[in-house]
């Protein structure tokens, strides 16, 4: 029961479905592997705590006050926590590999919305690590101006009491000293886990330090101590801070009548939301982690619900701390009020934003890796990386981002984009989980039960209301970017499968459709062609061509602007047991010249003991309900007399009495070698010979050849038989009142019997194909009769008892030749001309048949021969 498995592949490319290897797991050396706290818990609480609390999380609270800081709060808090329980949901859905949010955006949403937002991501965590470097450094040249190298800038700011120079280091400083930090965090980096896991815990241990210094300092607070302005924990503070106080500032956030910036609630979600992202930080890593569907979930929840905490607990404080115009004015009052001295506030704030560069600049070169391990984009194969190993590579292109960020220095422009891309993130994250959980497939059985596709949906909802509240600016700049590398995965990558959520939906909502169709006739404004291809030539192709290449062309045919569906068969003889192996690969080389030919339609291999018999199975059983085929098209065997293949006529008419039993439409195509492709322009007209009634079909067929380059600069004659030339011009009006119904512009001719009969009786060369077909005729019926003398049995043909009745043999072979005359006279210079099918005749030899069709074809060289079935295909009626 174990033999013959295989391992789960590791790209789409390779048909990686998502699916449980059942054999034993081979045990890979990877090197350290990372627990929840280490892994997910510390990275998390490093990337969420940064630099925003320190330096303008008081002043949020002055600007919006406590209500509205609250709101503030839970608002982000709410978007970041529905997002982890959406992550935590997908991560423990089966074995995770690396990438984090993109192997589980890609494996829910496809590749190419995987890649899309998984390199967004990655740009977005590559200048964020610059943006926390070039943040700690300031702070550093702040807390010691000696240390700049070289002048410091100095802006006076007027809007104040007393103008109040505010010094700024140089730009050369902080490229200097931005490249030099980044420089030693990617030697960090380099060293791999073990390096991280040891540095990472001294950064967080002085942050949390550092928290704890300032809710010592609040609670000695007392009143301007230990600064003006300072109440210490005053209900009356709290009671004068609870209201807002939006208004204008400067460029440094002083209040100033004069500034050009005006704060509202909106402004402040864009400036407060950076401080809650970085809940991804573990899952980034979980290609290092020991048990990623328990470490992502509790690890993730954990340091978001810490934080959120913190930031709710902090608002209560800070706002019952300290005067509205001090909360406003003192940027670093975290500072101010630390125990038992400043300079603690600074370290913490250094190592907070060089603990999140550092959990950035590992993350993303893993994200990257990831990304490339994937094969969906050849371009990235330089950063694939084996399992077990450090991504050098991509950590070194980070870097070199890094960098380049860092030189830039004034990142103002970029840094809303950031946000974007994360809450592009946090988007799709929510809206796999909803997905997922919606379609609520077999194979959708999270071990985290705390989620519902609703809380996604409002996850979702949230993450996109956030970033038009940010910026709308912004948030359109990175959907086009998005969307563009979408759009360059779409084209330049690898196809594949994974199983995603999209292909489950399509799936449901193709189910759901044909169950809607229901079994009930279509509607003929509702009538789509639905053509069965038959693509076993009658002769041979080429081996490395499973279809006439003209066939796929003239499937395209049928379908008006490529909508439409064509289902290519072929029949295979032989036994199905020992032919099956064989039949797959035909279908898969089959299904890719389908793709080649650019024809929207699936491929079909029968195994069968006959042709007569494989068909016969096929037009009974395929398709579901009213998504059947409902018309067989398969070329005319113009070579079998020529090359003596005498078992033709049998497959020929039985497969013609099989579509009519199984009320199928018919379309043979004579003269297939010489069918333009799209790109060889036809001129002269569309010949229709409408003799028998048909639903309209040989009409519809002219017109759909009309919405084809290739014949669009043709126009349709429809060619009528009258009885007598007194009823010639008043059956010319029913048609043409007919046709103008239809929406159908057309040239009507008249054909009457008399003169169809003086042009019948001419020698024409088509009488020279009718004596042939003659003495063909005599000399097939004299050797049966003389085989049923021998035998003493009744006349039998095709291995069945046959009926001649030779006046009316006679009477076929008249009547097509009158035909083929008239179609020789009026249109030898059609660009295609359409016929009506005559059905075969009862107990006549499938022999006698082909002579009348191959005396119809004679000298057209380009012919559609159509029978329509029971039902109709165009309506009068709008």
């Amino acid at each position: 029961m174990t033999e013959d498995q295989t391992p789960a592949p590791s790209s789409p490319r390779d048909g990686d479905d998502g699916t449980i290897n059942l054999e034993r797991p081979r045990v890979l050396d990877t090197g350290v592997k990372l627990g929840t706290m280490m892994g997910v818990f510390v990275p998390c609480l490093q990337n969420i705590l940064g630099i925003i609390y320190y330096i303008r999380f008081s002043w949020i609270v002055g600007m919006g006050g406590i209500g509205e800081s609250l709101l503030l709060v839970a608002f982000c808090g709410s978007c970041t926590f529905l997002t982890t329980i959406s992550l935590s949901a997908i991560a423990t859905n089966g074995a995770m590999k690396g990438g984090g949010p993109y192997y589980l955006i890609g494996r829910a949403l496809g590749p190419e919305v995987g890649v899309s937002i998984g390199l967004c991501f990655f740009l977005g965590n590559a200048v964020a690590g610059a943006l926390y470097v070039l943040g700690a450094v300031e702070t550093f040249l702040n807390a010691v101006p000696s240390a700049g190298i070289f002048k410091e800038t100095v802006t006076r700011v007027n809007g104040t009491e007393v103008a109040q120079p505010i010094a700024s280091p140089s730009l050369h400083d902080l490229q200097i000293y931005g490249i030099v930090v980044t420089i030693i965090l990617c030697f960090i980096v380099f060293g791999g886990v073990k390096m991280i896991n040891r540095v990472a815990p001294a950064f967080l241990v002085a942050v949390l330090f550092s928290l704890f210094c300032i809710f010592i300092g609040i609670l000695l607070a007392r009143k301007d101590h230990p600064a003006a302005g300072i109440t210490g924990l005053s209900l009356e503070s709290f009671k004068e801070n609870w209201s807002s106080d939006y208004q204008t500032t400067n460029n440094a956030g002083i209040p100033d009548p004069d500034g050009k910036i005006y704060w509202n609630f909106n402004a402040l979600v864009g400036l407060f939301f950076p401080a809650v992202t970085g809940i991804m930080a573990g899952s980034n890593r979980s290609a290092s982690l020991k048990d990623t569907q328990r470490s992502i979930p509790v690890g993730t929840l954990a340091a978001t619900l810490t934080t959120t905490g913190l930031y709710l607990i902090s608002v209560l404080f800070f706002g019952a701390l300290a005067t509205r115009e001090k909360l406003l004015t003192d940027r670093l009052l975290t500072a101010t009020i630390a125990w038992p001295f400043p300079a603690i506030i600074y370290i913490g704030i250094i190592l907070s934003t060089l603990g999140a560069a550092l959990q950035s600049l590992t993350g993303a070169p893993r994200l990257l890796a990831a990304i490339a391990n994937d094969d969906i984009l050849p371009v990235l194969n330089y950063f694939k990386v084996a399992d077990g190993n450090e991504p050098h590579i991509a950590t070194f292109f980070t870097a070199f981002l890094c960098i380049g960020c860092v030189v830039i220095g004034n990142l103002d422009l970029i840094t809303p984009t950031i946000t974007m891309f994360y809450l592009l993130c946090y988007a799709g994250v929510n809206l796999s989980c909803f997905l997922l959980d919606l379609l609520d497939a077999p194979s959708w059985r999270p071990r985290w039960k705390f989620h519902h596709w609703s809380l996604s949906l409002v996850g979702a909802l949230l993450c996109i209301v956030i970033m038009f509240l940010i910026s709308w600016a912004f948030t359109v700049v990175s959907l086009a970017l998005a969307s563009l590398i979408y759009y360059y995965v779409s084209i330049k990558g690898k196809a594949g499968d994974w199983g995603d959520g999209f292909k489950s939906a399509y799936f449901q909502l193709a189910l759901r459709s044909l169950r809607s169709l229901g079994a009930d006739q279509v509607h003929p404004k509702n009538w789509y062609p639905i053509p069965l291809v038959y693509c076993r030539p009658w002769g041979k192709l080429p081996e490395n061509v499973p279809c006439h290449p003209k066939l796929a062309d003239f499937a395209n045919c049928m379908k008006k602007k490529g909508r439409g569906m064509s289902i290519f068969l072929s029949i295979m003889d032989g036994d199905y047991h020992e032919c099956a192996e064989d039949a797959k690969i035909a279908c898969k080389q089959l299904s890719t010249y389908i793709d080649y030919k650019q024809c929207e339609g699936v491929a079909e291999i029968v195994v069968a003991p006959s042709m007569t018999e494989g068909f016969r199975g096929i037009v009974q059983t395929m398709g579901l309900g009213n998504l059947k085929p409902n018309m067989v098209i398969m070329r005319y065997p113009e070579i079998w007399r020529r090359e003596n293949l005498t078992e033709i006529p049998a497959s020929f008419v039985g497969i013609i009495n099989d579509c009519i039993v199984a009320n199928k439409a018919v379309v043979i195509v004579k003269g297939l070698d010489e069918w333009p492709n799209e790109y060889q322009r036809q001129y002269g007209s569309i010949d229709l010979y409408w003799i028998v009634r048909d639903g309209g079909l040989m009409l519809l067929l002219s017109q759909l050849l009309l919405t084809k380059e290739s014949f669009e600069s043709c126009k349709i004659q429809v060619f009528c038989i009258a009885e007598e030339d007194s009823d010639a011009e008043e059956l010319k009006a029913d048609v043409r009142k007919f046709l103008y119904d239809l929406r159908m512009q057309a040239e009507v001719i008249v054909i009457s019997m008399k003169s169809w009969d003086a042009q019948a009786e001419q020698q024409d060369e088509s009488f020279e194909a009718f004596t042939g077909a003659q003495q063909r005729i005599s000399n097939y019926l004299a050797r049966i009769k003389e085989n049923a003398h021998r035998e003493g049995t009744a006349l039998m043909a095709d291995g069945k008892p046959v009926v001649v009745n030779e006046q009316q043999v006679e009477k076929f072979l008249y009547t097509t030749l009158k035909l083929n005359s008239t179609i020789l006279k009026y249109s030898r210079m059609a660009a295609v001309v359409l016929v009506s099918l005559p059905p075969p005749p009862v107990n006549h030899p499938a022999y006698f048949y082909m002579e009348y069709m191959d005396l119809l074809v004679e000298n057209v060289p380009r012919l559609l021969i159509v029978r329509g079935y029971r039902r109709d295909v165009v309506t009068l009626f709008t």
